[in-house]
């Protein structure tokens, strides 16, 4: 079976981070969905309010940096560098086919550095990270 992958950065990742984005394919759920996000999220739409703990749980396995791409909302959209190189493995919510059809854009460029203790003093989200990290640790 051949697998497509269409998140930010898929066409000049190592192998490394396909099989990464591989195993949080399986593992991404309703409840490591963000919950004001939950009504969006769905088996084809996976992605859907999982960036920040995909993010640091990125870091966590392959070090480099999270940066935050802000959003209309207040909020930010999250997204890793590692040696350099940049990609975003829950990009793919942000397809037209996921947004009534219009596709939003996101810019890679000249964003700010995102914090650990920032994103984790939200106990809730601090509990979906360690969710996933649960699910995807004994798989890498």
């Amino acid at each position: 079976m051949t697998i497509s992958y269409h998140f930010y950065g898929a066409a000049w990742v190592e192998e490394k981070i396909l099989r990464l984005y591989e195993i949080l394919s399986q593992c991404w759920c309703v409840e490591t969905c963000a919950p004001r996000l939950r009504h969006r999220w769905s088996e084809e739409n996976k992605t859907c309010g999982q960036c920040s703990i995909t993010a640091f749980l990125v870091q966590d396995l392959l070090g480099g940096e999270v940066y935050g791409i802000p959003l209309p909302d207040g909020n930010f959209h999250c997204y890793n560098v590692v040696d350099g190189v940049t990609f975003d493995l829950a990009s793919e919510q942000f397809d037209a086919k996921f947004n009534d059809g219009v596709e939003r854009p996101l810019c890679y460029e000249n964003n700010p550095l995102q914090s650990r203790d920032v994103h984790f003093a939200k106990e809730e989200k601090r509990l979906r990270y360690e969710l996933l990290c649960s699910k995807v640790k004994p798989l890498v």
